[in-house]
């Protein structure tokens, strides 16, 4: 471990090996770092907080406080980080609340740009980008390898899919489906994710089928979950096109973004 003498770290935190503590940091009693965390200097972590491995976090972020929430009686509630990720500059993520289950989480290899804050109870998947300025509200999910754009705002219990993008300076208050792209304020999708798709390597008869499926569930004639059941049926044996149908028809606490009907 390597501490920095003007750091503060609180008996009772745990820290493995290979850890650094930068210049005017604090962690708390109850936070866990686990091997090659790097705090480079005035980080803040603090209540059960968790982060792993070689997650490396910037000047002036703030991690683990409680939540901006009113119904908050200061639970010992939890935040999770996963490993390598990259936390830049005033970054804030607050922990969960009893009643969205207790928990933050954040997935392995996520980066999170400056300024970018993560409200309670978020739950954030793998490789997950969220881009410099935006905002997630309480109790969001966002699956693996979505992007969220500059200066978005994501209100609270909206379900963004994996592989998804939300253009910058978008206001996302509805469900955005997985591989969706979704634009504007309020956020309306304009398609699939092709770019991201194409640089995952994803085959090009899913980008097909997927193309096909949304057409089908979006511009058909009969009602989305009608469509998705019926899309779900056709291409049985293809899980990303199992993954669309199932978001949307999986019950949610905020309605779908759909295209915009011209």
């Amino acid at each position: 471990m390597n501490i920095h003498p003007t750091a503060l770290v609180e008996d009772g935190a745990k820290l493995a090996e290979g850890v650094l503590v930068g210049p005017w940091c604090h962690v708390g009693p109850e936070v866990t770092l686990d091997a090659g965390v790097e705090l480079l200097s005035h980080v803040v972590v603090t209540g059960r907080t968790k982060i792993g491995a070689r997650t490396r976090i910037w000047p002036f972020t703030s991690l683990g406080h409680a939540p901006q929430d009113l119904k908050y009686r200061g639970e010992r509630t939890q935040l999770e980080v996963g490993s390598d990720c990259l936390i830049r500059e005033h970054v804030t993520v607050n922990r969960g609340t009893v009643q969205g289950g207790g928990m933050t989480r954040i997935g392995c290899g996520t980066l999170l740009m400056a300024g970018v804050h993560v409200a309670h109870d978020c739950r954030l998947g793998e490789r997950v980008v969220v881009a410099s300025g935006a905002a997630l509200g309480g109790h969001v999910q966002i699956g693996d390898y979505a992007i969220i754009g500059g200066l978005s705002g994501v209100h609270q219990f909206v379900r963004v899919g994996a592989h998804a993008i939300i253009g910058g300076m978008s206001g996302v208050d509805r469900d955005v489906i997985p591989f969706g792209s979704a634009v504007g304020n309020r956020a309306e999708l304009v398609g699939l994710n092709l770019v991201g798709l194409k640089r995952r390597g994803f085959a090009r008869e899913v980008l097909a089928a997927l193309r096909e499926a949304y057409d089908m569930i979006f511009f058909g004639e009969d009602p989305v979950a009608e469509s998705a059941a019926r899309v779900a049926a056709r291409w049985s044996e293809l899980p990303e096109v199992q993954m669309l149908a199932g978001f949307v028809r999986a019950p949610a606490k905020r309605p779908l973004c759909v295209p915009r009907q011209e």
